[in-house]
């Protein structure tokens, strides 16, 4: 039987059970990430000593009475305690597939975890799993001195410069968040990011407070003028430590400001004894200049996936008919979205 679970109180208390879980599997990151019509929801299902539990989003489908489901922001996917090999996943699905249909859910998306493990094998056959792509990491478990040998010849030279004229320091002051937030969307809008990325105030400060994982706002500041030259947010939960979130102020542009962020959370990080590091990938997990970046920090990857699941294949079919018929010849619809009737409709150049 699955069981959806919307208690704060019940939600921690299964994740207390779980031996490896992250920022993105908590209940608060679930609720500061929602949309205002979203649903959190953490599907548990029991079978003998085995618990198998599935964070996600439920999202109604506007005007249908139907709705699919969604991971958060980052990297969620399945959580398993005492799971072994002989795992039967066939009543797992069954009755996951079930539960969806009673719900009325189309679609199901899932960014899945490059760190955790069986988060793959009891999904297999049930919709499909697809690599994107990569991510980067700089593993703690080594050496401060064997993690800064993979870093590329011009980071030490980039870093060391940095050092002389910034420092680096940790804050919880409103002021320096406020400034913080503002430089944040100056980049977004700098890089002509999606409107998605474009985070409210509450978003940020209800990071910063809350009690199910901690967030810690690192800021590079120019010694000799004391301005904010740069920033980072990093979400800490278990044995991981993410980074978020970044901004440059263009001013500083030549500081190289969030290498010395990086580089000062690596050594901390190390320090207190925690195991990853990630930084991500490129955009749309692409190998692109912002997936160079964060490879210029080490050569250490995992492969980044994600499930998808059409629940409801006539139901999908006409949605996605629908919304390429809502869309004109001068529009473009992203073939590779998923789901296809929430993609995006773009002008032809």
């Amino acid at each position: 039987m699955i069981e959806g679970i919307k208690d704060k109180s019940q939600w921690n208390a299964e994740l207390s059970l779980i031996k490896h879980l992250d920022v993105y599997h908590t209940y608060d990151y679930h609720h500061i990430s929602k949309n205002e019509d979203d649903l959190p929801i953490l599907l548990k299902y029991t079978e003998g000593n085995t618990t198998l539990l599935l964070p996600l989003l439920f999202r109604p489908i506007e005007n249908t009475g139907y709705n699919d489901a969604t991971s958060v922001y980052g990297y969620a996917g399945l959580l398993t305690a005492n799971i072994d090999i002989d795992f039967d996943k066939r009543n797992f699905q069954k009755e996951l597939h079930e539960f969806f249909v009673e719900n009325k859910i189309v679609s199901v998306f899932s960014r899945l975890h490059p760190y955790i493990k069986h988060q793959e094998k009891p999904l297999v056959g049930l919709g499909s799993i697809t690599a994107l792509g990569q991510v980067v990491y700089i593993d703690l478990n080594d050496t401060l001195e064997d993690q800064r040998k993979m870093f590329n010849r011009r980071m030490k030279t980039y870093l060391n410069k940095s050092r002389k004229i910034c420092t680096v320091i940790e804050s919880k002051r409103e002021d320096h968040l406020q400034t913080f937030m503002e430089l944040y969307r100056d980049t977004m809008t700098r890089v002509n990011a999606d409107k998605r990325y474009f985070f409210s105030d509450d978003y940020f400060k209800q990071l910063m407070s809350s009690k199910d994982f901690e967030a810690k706002l690192l800021l590079n500041i120019h010694n000799e003028s004391q301005s904010m030259s740069g920033g980072a947010l990093f979400l800490v939960k278990g044995n991981f430590v993410q980074y978020h979130l970044s901004a440059l102020n263009e001013d500083f542009h030549d500081l190289n400001s969030i290498k010395l962020i990086i580089d000062e959370m690596r050594i901390k990080s190390t320090n207190s004894e925690f195991d990853y590091l990630n930084l991500g990938g490129g955009r749309g997990s692409n190998e692109d200049s912002l997936f160079a970046f964060k490879s210029s920090f080490s050569k250490k990857f995992k492969d980044f996936k994600i499930w998808k699941y059409i629940v409801d294949e006539k139901m999908y079919d006409i949605l996605t008919e629908n919304h390429l018929r809502e869309s004109t010849e001068n529009e473009h619809i992203d073939p590779e979205f998923f789901p296809a009737y929430r993609s995006s409709v773009n002008m032809h150049s």
